[in-house]
């Protein structure tokens, strides 16, 4: 049914047409259920032009979904190379493949993924990866999801976060039908359109389904009433058929139809005349899931138990059937025997594609049935699903099955995997926050293998405690045990450990200002590239980029970061990609590019503590600097896992970020409290950066401190050398505290130069302490500063969003604006969503229209 929904039609047939020229697009449907999406889709089949096609794919209600399971789908209307890489069950391969499938010029793709909000991870792996590459191909990625079943922890969340944050998507929100449209649909029958309206809300599927209910009560009070209503006067072979086809969360083959419904798919021919299935020669489903559901919850539990039975037994008995459908059958049926025949093999190619939340829930089903395996087997299961937990970030989950499988390794007498395991838990307990428990493991894990004469396990059991070492800051212990490590990885020929102790030591010696750090981190780099490792080196871009906003190089690091980007986007690294983006928020926030900083970080808020503590650091410091309200709960939430994680790397940015808003806001008690320890412990781990920006707040709160080398700006600050300080804030492209130095100038007329840009960069709290402390000096005319959003600016665009929009203007690509305001493109692509999103709209020719509006070009821009 397809009813007000022009504007929809008219969004996706743009979409097609821009396709059709080799410029692809993204559009997401999006509405309840019943809303109407899966009727949009199938109106996109009179959008195409003749040389189009239109490949759909579904995401299936299963216990656990099928990996790649929509793409499984397009296996027979594809070509050779996807196909392939489906029937491996190949993530990677698929990546691969799928760009060159959509690249088919003159012969425009609109591929449709329905129900996103069912995918399994690997589907979304996929997503993400397509997404940022749909605008190269002469295809439409068109996703449908409902919307009201997303809770804020929801895997789709990450994908359309990113697909916002680019500005890429058009988003097509379904509406319920108008009153005037149950009208129509109602037309001259018996039906009181008010009174179905009223009950339905204008629901498209219930309206449709109460209309064809029938019943002498026309408006049934649920969805479900009116789809029994309907199978209940069809005769009982039909109604046996649809309750079989109800229990299979999927469209149902033909050859599956033959085999379980008697009388095959000639006994569906009912249920298709009333509407209630679409029936093809290679397949069969029901309209709308809704109505499928209503059936199989309808049905006793034994009814359900005997028609999953009869489901899966055909399935176990096809060759290639998919090894998901078979334990969710199978786990419906309560058949444990088929549980634990095939949930570890389901659980391992899950694991293989990538799909690590599916990989975990099939372990979790087949562990229910841990008695069913002999010690070795069930501690090589519990292995799995720790390390499945682990990848997700299921951190109590990871570590309660590790400990269950050393218990049992510990029985086996196997010290080579009794050790493996307890490097394992010791690196799982970190990440739980738990160090204390990780240093126990990481040094039994040392004891264990030292005799067992594996150099490759002891290499990494080695690197793994330098680790720790250098995450504490104790550099010596790092040095000491990594060089062991470094030694023996290169004896055994390992580059992933050659490189994550090379990393390690690296790190070491550059904090005891060593250069030579610096080469080994390199090093760590390169073996990791050339050994296709590719965890190992986005862990040494990490640190690489990490010292390099340390030490305040922020150009070095910006050209970083892009490399880092493009390999973690590549190989759609996700825990990675959100580090990067922690650091990009870093970046952006030391060049008082604060909504771009905002934008990088907020997608990190929900991940690991590791990620969540710097992500709220930036978020904080940024609402502090504007006197936005929740900066210090902000900073409160990030201290709080600071001190979890116990890393002075942690502890110092949000301990100095505290400082800063108690010295705002007036309270110098508070800021000697909050620093003091920290500052410490920074100067007797020689953390120079760190020490210097803590002490500077001490000293503004009264507080004498040791001196410093004055090689830091902050250093120079807290030694009354402002004006040295400001040059330096200067030069390094720090906005925000270039104007800090100058403002604790002496002279009235550098603390007026500090206000101006105080105010263009929006800092209310501390543009506030400047202008008292000119009223102080008896300066007769202090700036009263903006007002709201500006005459000049009535986009609330920062100045620099300012310069992209008048670029943008002048017909200028992210490229060319790149090189004009002399930053990185990805720092552009950054620019460009920000302004479009407060400009309200969706393209760089509506953003040049405005900015003429807001007369930002002059003749020849125009």
């Amino acid at each position: 049914m397809i009813l007000e929904r022009e504007h929809e039609l008219a969004e996706l047939a743009a979409a097609a047409r821009q396709a059709a020229t080799g410029n692809g697009g993204l559009v997401l449907i999006l509405g309840e259920a019943g809303i109407g999406k899966s009727s949009l889709v199938q109106a996109l089949r009179g959008l195409l032009p003749a040389e189009g096609r239109l490949l759909v794919g579904h995401c299936d209600d299963l216990g656990t979904p099928r990996t790649l399971g929509p793409f499984r789908d397009l296996a027979g209307a594809v070509g050779t190379g996807l196909a392939q890489a489906l029937g491996a069950g190949d993530r990677d391969a698929v990546l691969a493949a799928l760009p060159g499938e959509l690249d088919w010029p003159g012969h425009p793709t609109i591929l449709v993924v329905e129900d996103v909000h069912w995918a399994d991870e690997a589907t979304l792996d996929v997503l993400r990866y397509l997404a940022r590459r749909i605008a190269e191909l002469p295809a439409v990625l068109v996703l449908t999801y409902r919307d009201d079943e997303l809770t804020r922890d929801h895997p789709l969340q990450h994908l359309l976060g990113q697909v916002s944050a680019a500005g890429q998507a058009r988003r097509l929100p379904l509406r319920r039908l108008s009153e005037r449209a149950v009208r129509e649909l109602v037309a001259a029958g018996p039906v009181d359109a008010r009174r179905l309206f009223a009950m339905t809300s204008g629901n498209p599927f219930f309206v449709t389904e109460v209309l064809a209910a029938g019943a002498d009560d026309p408006v049934p009070s649920t969805v479900v009433d009116a789809v029994l209503a309907r199978v209940g006067r069809m005769d009982a072979a039909t109604r046996g058929a649809l309750e079989q086809l109800a229990v299979v969360p999927s469209t149902v083959e033909r050859w599956l139809v033959e085999t379980v419904v008697p009388g095959g798919l000639a006994a569906l021919a009912g249920a298709e005349e009333r509407g209630l299935l679409r029936v093809s020669p290679t397949s069969v489903a029901f309209r709308h899931e809704l109505a499928r559901r209503a059936i199989e919850g309808s049905l006793p539990v034994a009814r359900r138990v005997v028609l999953n039975r009869r489901v899966l037994h055909a399935l176990v008995g096809r060759e290639g059937a998919d090894l998901s459908r078979i334990v969710h059958h199978a786990a419906q049926a309560g058949d444990a025997d088929a549980i634990v025949a095939h949930g570890p093999a389901a659980a391992r190619d899950a694991a293989v594609a990538g799909a690590h939340r599916e990989a975990a829930a099939h372990y979790r089903l087949v562990l229910r049935h841990r008695e069913r395996f002999a010690p070795a087997e069930l501690a090589e299961l519990l292995e799995r699903y720790a390390i499945e937990c682990y990848t997700r970030g299921i951190t109590e989950a990871t570590v309660a099955a590790q400990r269950d499988a050393i218990e049992l390794r510990r029985s086996l007498g196997d010290p080579r995997a009794l050790g493996a395991d307890l490097r394992w838990l010791s690196r799982m307990q970190w990440w739980a926050g738990d160090r204390a428990a990780a240093e126990e493991a990481a040094a039994e894990a040392i004891a264990v293998l030292e005799p067992a004469g594996d150099r490759r396990l002891l290499a990494l059991a080695l690197s793994n405690q330098s680790q720790l070492h250098m995450l504490a800051n104790r550099d010596l212990d790092a040095i000491t045990v990594g060089e062991r490590a470094i030694a023996l990885a290169r004896q055994a020929g390992d580059a992933a450990t050659l490189s994550h102790a090379l990393n390690n030591v690296g790190v070491a010696r550059w904090y005891r200002g060593d250069e030579a750090g610096w080469a080994l981190l390199e090093e760590s780099l390169q073996v990791a590239l050339a050994a296709g490792e590719i965890e190992h080196a986005c862990r040494a871009y990490v640190n690489l980029i990490w010292n390099q906003l340390d030490d305040l190089r922020l150009d070095e690091a910006e050209r970083r970061l892009a490399e880092a980007f493009r390999l973690a986007e590549r190989y759609d690294h996700l825990s990675y990609l959100s580090y990067f983006h922690v650091e990009q928020g870093r970046l952006e926030l030391a060049r008082a590019a604060w909504d771009d900083a905002v934008r990088s970080v907020r997608q990190s808020l929900g991940g690991l503590s590791h990620h969540q503590c710097p992500a709220l650091t930036v978020l904080g410091r940024v609402r502090v600097r504007r006197g936005e309200p929740g900066g210090d709960e902000l900073l409160g939430r990030a201290w709080k896992l600071a001190e979890e994680l116990g890393e002075l790397q942690r502890t110092g940015p949000v301990a100095a970020g505290l400082a800063e808003a108690a010295w705002l806001a007036g309270d110098l008690a508070a800021v000697r409290a909050v620093a003091g320890a920290v500052h410490a412990d920074a100067r007797r781990l020689g953390h120079r950066q760190l020490e210097a920006e803590l002490g500077y707040w001490l000293t503004r709160a009264g507080q004498a401190v040791p001196p410093m080398a004055p090689a830091h700006p902050y250093a120079l600050q807290a030694a009354g050398r402002w004006r040295e300080a400001a040059a330096a804030w200067q030069a390094l492209g720090c906005p925000y505290e270039h104007a800090a130095a100058l403002a604790e100038s002496p002279d009235p007329r550098d603390r007026l130069d500090a206000l101006a840009e105080l105010d263009e960069l929006g800092a209310v709290p501390l543009a506030r302490l400047v202008r008292a402390g000119l009223r102080e000096l008896g300066v007769a005319h202090v700036p009263r500063g903006p007002v709201g959003a500006t005459r000049e600016n009535p986009a609330g665009l920062t100045g620099r969003q300012v310069e992209v929009l008048r670029l943008l203007g002048e017909g200028r690509t992210n490229a060319e604006i790149a090189e004009r305001l002399v930053v990185s493109v990805r720092t552009v692509d950054s620019h460009v969503a920000a302004v479009l999103a407060k400009l309200g709209v969706r393209t760089r020719r509506d953003a040049a229209d405005r900015a003429a509006a807001l007369g930002l070009l002059d003749a020849k821009g125009r």
